[in-house]
């Protein structure tokens, strides 16, 4: 049945080629490998890579064959790839505006997004600015210390099950403790509310179902209307996972709608500490107009796309990111010794690490830029598109080609990081003579790694993710000593899920430091 889906594909796609390279004849595109008519460069990435879906040594080979900016010809329109920090930094800075697009909508996302009604998703213009901006309203520095008793409550629910395991002296995966606490968090902001462990790992359960087939349904959005009879079974497994997802999340918003409906009749404004108090998330889309004639309000499907959105964006990358940089610990002693040092000259054995002391550790920081330059998260961000046909170091970027940046292609560049797979925090610590500034991860003067993007849409919750990965790494080194679990040693292979995560999830044997 494949074989002839596949067919079938090939001669529409013959017909959407024809049209393409009749439009690109007289654009002058970023060099590509050899290109067939009708194939494109699907021949000759099946000779040249072992793994088809592996882009990314084909990236690196073209780099070096063809320069920074390279072409490949997969479907109906080019993709193009920049994977220098150079030519990134012309793109989405120096013409941050018309990079800040995104390619046609996919149908496997419409039915996940509310047909791209999210932040991450929507198309540049109102929708999109009006999203973000209440986003940021939420998760903005100056909200931060309102979110300390949820901060609180989620990391004792992580270091208690630690401590539970810690006792009977086995190495412990990390991993599934991290994910249960960040989607703690994360719910209790969404929704201002601290969940029983049951409905935390309700929550858990259905958002990682997503994730963790998100490659796989690709293959619906190659001519889908076709697909969903080929592949029906696939199609009804999607749309059973948003089922589910909304089966879990929808009794939490109506719960949190009749709570805010309650409190504006009665009038009764708890005060901030109360934990229900909080401005949540949720709180913001009640009563959230969309930019236009009509001035609608989000419908609640939308509001649910938006809230998954927020829980899948803040846990998924905090808790990858966070399971790396606890393996570069365990990895090298002498890191994790030099960082306790520091973490105990800020902060007294019987004090509480607040927000207020993070600042105070330049190496907490550089152990964090250190991780996500070594494991950046995504290795390429998420497709851009430009609003319109531009030019580009004397190439043409048409308004229909798929734009991306190869970012792990950036963070190990060896002209830009002395050794760079090397896990050195050192690099981000001003040596004797230097100038002091803050490395600039947003990459305004000057791109060198970008793990959260960069210009117009770059992650808007980049304060708040560094924040939260600091504080918990702070009190995980500081609560535990970190070893490596049963005489193995720590394997840092990677696999690409919907973040690249390791492919052996680190186990770990912790000593509790206070007893």
């Amino acid at each position: 049945m494949e074989f002839w889906f596949l067919l079938l594909a090939s001669i529409c796609l013959y017909f959407s080629c024809v049209s393409l390279l009749h439009i690109l004849s007289n654009k002058k595109l970023p060099p590509s490998p050899p290109t067939l008519p009708i194939l494109g460069n699907i021949y000759w990435l099946l000779k040249s890579s072992k793994n088809f879906a592996d882009i990314e040594p084909v990236i690196h080979h073209l780099r070096s064959q063809y320069g920074p900016i390279v072409t490949l010809h997969i479907g109906s329109r080019p993709s193009i790839f920049f994977t220098t920090h150079e030519a990134a930094h012309r793109a989405l800075v120096k013409n941050g505006t018309v990079f800040a697009g995104r390619p046609p909508a996919l149908e496997t996302t419409r039915v996940l997004l509310s047909n791209h009604c999210t932040v991450s998703s929507a198309p540049y213009g109102p929708l999109w600015r009006l999203l973000r901006q209440n986003l940021m309203s939420v998760i903005h520095i100056s909200k931060l210390k309102s979110y300390s008793h949820g901060r609180k409550w989620a990391y004792s629910l992580l270091r208690d099950k630690l401590l539970t395991e810690a006792k009977f002296g086995n190495a412990i995966p990390v991993l599934q403790h991290v994910h249960h606490a960040m989607f703690g968090l994360l719910s209790y902001m969404c929704f201002g509310v601290k969940f029983d462990e049951k409905t935390i790992e309700d929550i858990k359960t259905t958002q990682q179902a997503v994730l963790s087939n998100f490659i796989r349904f690709n293959k619906l959005n190659f001519f889908p209307t076709l697909g969903k009879i080929v592949f029906r079974n696939l199609w009804k497994e999607l749309l059973q996972l948003r089922q589910n997802r909304a089966n879990v999340l929808v009794p939490i918003i109506k719960a949190r709608q009749k709570w805010l409906l309650n409190r504006s009749i009665n009038n009764d404004h708890e005060k901030e500490e109360d934990e229900e108090g909080i401005l949540s998330y949720f709180d913001t889309l009640m009563d959230l107009q969309l930019p236009g004639s009509t001035g609608r309000k989000l419908t609640d499907d939308e509001k649910l796309s938006l809230c998954s959105e927020f829980l899948m964006a803040g846990t998924d990358t905090t808790s990858t990111t966070l399971q790396w940089a606890m393996a570069n610990l365990v990895k090298n002693q002498d890191v994790q010794k030099r960082l306790l040092d520091e973490i105990n000259s800020v902060v007294k054995s019987d004090e509480e690490i607040t927000l207020e002391h993070l600042p105070k550790m330049p190496y907490l920081k550089a152990v964090v830029l250190e991780t996500l330059r070594r494991h950046p998260p995504a290795h390429f961000i998420l497709p851009r598109a430009v609003l319109k046909d531009t030019v580009i170091d004397g190439y043409d970027i048409p308004k229909d080609a798929l734009v991306n940046f190869a970012v792990a292609e950036m963070s190990w560049d060896e002209n830009v990081w002395e050794e760079p797979m090397e896990f050195r925090p050192e690099r981000f610590i001003p040596q004797a003579g230097q100038e002091g500034a803050k490395f600039d991860i947003k990459g305004v003067a000057d791109i060198k790694m970008m793990p959260f993007g960069a210009g117009k849409r770059i992650c808007p919750a980049i304060t708040i993710s560094l924040m939260h990965i600091e504080y918990f790494v702070a009190n995980l080194v500081r609560d535990f000593e970190w070893k490596v679990g049963n005489d193995e040693e720590v394997d840092l292979t990677e696999k690409q899920v919907f973040t690249v995560v390791m492919k052996y999830p680190l186990t770990a044997l912790l000593s509790p430091r206070i007893q």
